[in-house]
């Protein structure tokens, strides 16, 4: 359960720092996401470093019981997981096509506040046990 903890934590400090800023800085990061997608080279960097996250809490922290804490956990490492492996193996043009389908203008706060809300569980059952 060590573990358990200290990833929820982790993760959920992490989106909370995240989501917050996202919420306060919309315009300036959707203009980032809208240049990243467009940059090869990041988008590969992006992919490489995801699959490292991805597989450290996965191949440490595959836990599939005991509650939802230590499930969402690893919902979340193999979440990063399919993320790498869409950016690292889907041609240019297809991460393109699907950047634009969740059309980032209308969704934007949508994602920001359920990475607030996750990381608002994440942190208190990480730090409550």
């Amino acid at each position: 359960m060590q573990t358990t903890q200290f990833l929820a934590q982790l993760i959920g400090l992490f989106l909370i720092i995240v989501s917050m800023s996202m919420l306060v800085r919309k315009q300036a990061l959707i203009t980032v996401a809208d240049a990243f997608i467009h940059d090869r080279p990041l988008l590969f960097t992006l992919g490489n470093i995801q699959l490292l996250g991805g597989l450290a809490i996965v191949l440490n922290h595959n836990v599939w019981s005991g509650g939802a804490l230590p499930v969402i956990v690893t919902l979340i490492g193999w979440w990063l997981l399919l993320r790498a492996a869409l950016l690292l193996f889907l041609s240019h043009d297809s991460l393109l096509k699907l950047y634009k389908r969740m059309n980032p203008q209308k969704s934007y706060t949508i994602f920001a506040t359920i990475g607030l809300a996750l990381g608002a569980y994440l942190s208190y059952a990480g730090l409550a046990r």
